[in-house]
């Protein structure tokens, strides 16, 4: 790698995130909303929520005033996750990479199993593509010789902030890599220092609602990892494996190899060892499998410069390496949208391999079936309807008005806080979902009236969940209540 950098490729990489984008559109329709979606659009905008920052919901509320309906929500997550074939082609640039690196890590980054996964539908992960690879490339750039550039990763590090505090374990990964190989030199000048204070002052609205709500992003983190660090621990080899595709992982693991290697170890080796740390980080806490994809992302652009290289000249094997991107590139696609219909998707292995298909999927039936049982509950007729989880409470809110049903209230993460709770003078409430096993005994009786079917035979979390109609309140609602809260 050289001091020098080749020109962008504009017109093999443009043509990559647009590709992307036209497969991302085609697709946005899909089986339907994502719970993250039915829940982000019901919250109002706010400095912060208990289990995330405003960014991701304060977009998807804005959505609606262009359209209420999936097309529209998704509209941003396919822009950014376009953006972030763009900055990751600008990252292999800045590593040295040529034309052949540059589209090959766009081409194969654009159609790669995570990001169309992520960039399908709209979630915080789906924001943090081009913003975290915002960041690294920031400080690429700072650590190359433009000083000034910590500037700008601290402007960008605070931004992505707004959006999911996974940019402080990216960030402290990045400048462990600079710690342990290097080049030293660049912390012992005050650029890193004014980018620190930079981040801090972009940011600060977002840790003074952290500080004074009792810091909830580690409440939540923690509720997380209580809950989901076994599977975790025990998906993230696996996943390395399969987030971009089989075929990229010998390309990322080349990059990490390239990358430790003189002459790049001393000028960009600390990429290798922010993503090894990173992987680090989420077996250790055990909270999300996805966390690494990132860093990953950049391995793999690394090393499509050494291979782009090799390329050259074997007519062969560059053949059968586009020939590799291009398989990869379908079975993602089948993996990440919605190509397989709706009505044979529960036939598939698709709703396992593919973790957010479930979540998609039976959202306007379930809420029909809660809206019958809500009509046909005997007397005295509920008042409430009480979600177990924001997927329930955000579907009831979207698809619940025109069948009768009242808005929902649930005690799942920010819902609790934003309330309200059902009023002292409901004796008779709606409960839908598998929590009514935890709550029943608050009541004198709960009688399930029906059961929840999206008639695809696809297992999400509400197929066969309860819906039951529970009576008499055995305490006060405002001593109630809290009992219902839960962070998951």
């Amino acid at each position: 790698m050289t001091g020098e950098r080749a020109p962008v490729a504009w017109r093999l990489v443009l043509p990559a995130a647009a590709a992307q984008a036209v497969a991302l559109t085609l697709g946005s329709q899909g089986y339907g909303y994502h719970r993250d979606e039915l829940y982000y659009r019901m919250l109002p905008p706010a400095w912060g929520y208990v289990d995330q920052p405003p960014l991701t919901p304060l977009i998807a509320r804005l959505t609606t005033h262009l359209a209420d309906d999936p097309w529209a929500l998704r509209l941003p997550a396919t822009l950014a996750t376009a953006a972030s074939v763009i900055v990751l082609a600008l990252v292999c640039r800045e590593l040295g990479g040529g034309r052949g690196a540059q589209a090959l890590t766009a081409w194969g980054y654009a159609f790669a199993a995570m990001p169309l996964m992520v960039g399908h539908i709209l979630l915080t992960s789906t924001i943090d593509l081009p913003l975290l690879l915002l960041v690294a490339l920031a400080m690429i750039r700072a650590v190359r010789g433009s000083p000034r550039a910590w500037l700008a990763a601290g402007a960008l590090a605070g931004l992505t902030a707004y959006n999911r505090w996974i940019v402080a374990a990216v960030v402290i990964s990045l400048l462990l890599g600079i710690l342990l190989l290097g080049p030293r030199r660049q912390l012992e000048t005050p650029w890193p220092w004014l980018g620190g204070l930079v981040a801090a002052i972009v940011t600060l609205p977002n840790l003074v609602y952290q500080a004074t709500h009792g810091w909830p992003q580690l409440a939540m983190g923690s509720a997380l990892a209580a809950s989901n660090a076994g599977e975790v621990r025990a998906q993230v080899p696996w996943l390395l494996f399969v987030m971009l595709g089989p075929p990229l992982a010998v390309v990322w693991v080349t990059g990490l190899v390239w990358l430790l290697r003189r002459p790049q170890r001393g000028r960009v080796g600390f990429l290798a060892v922010a993503c090894l740390a990173m992987i680090a980080f989420t077996i250790v806490s055990g909270a999300q499998p996805h966390y690494p994809v990132h860093l990953l992302s950049i391995a793999y652009a690394a090393g499509c410069v050494p291979v782009a290289k090799w390329l050259v000249g074997q007519r062969v094997w560059r053949l059968v390496a586009i020939a590799l991107v291009a398989l990869n590139a379908c079975v993602s696609l089948v993996l990440a949208l919605p190509i397989v219909p709706l009505r044979s998707v529960g036939a598939t292995p698709l709703p396992d391999i593919g973790p957010l298909v479930a979540d998609q999927v039976g959202w306007p039936r379930y809420v029909e079936q809660v809206a019958a049982a809500y009509r046909q509950a005997p007397e005295p007729r509920p008042t409430v309807v009480i979600a177990s989880n924001y997927g329930e409470a955000g579907a009831i809110a979207r698809f619940g008005r025109p069948l009768g049903l009242p808005g929902p209230v649930s005690g799942q993460n920010a819902l609790f806080d934003l309330g309200p709770r059902p009023p002292d003078a409901a004796t008779s409430v709606l409960v839908v979902g598998y929590q009514l096993e935890e709550v029943r005994g608050y009541f004198g009786s709960c009688d399930v009236v029906a059961t929840l079917d999206n008639g695809v035979d696809v297992d999400n979390e509400e197929q066969d969940a309860p819906v039951a109609v529970c009576r008499d309140p055995r305490e006060s609602w405002s001593t109630l209540w809290p009992r219902f809260r839960h962070l998951d």
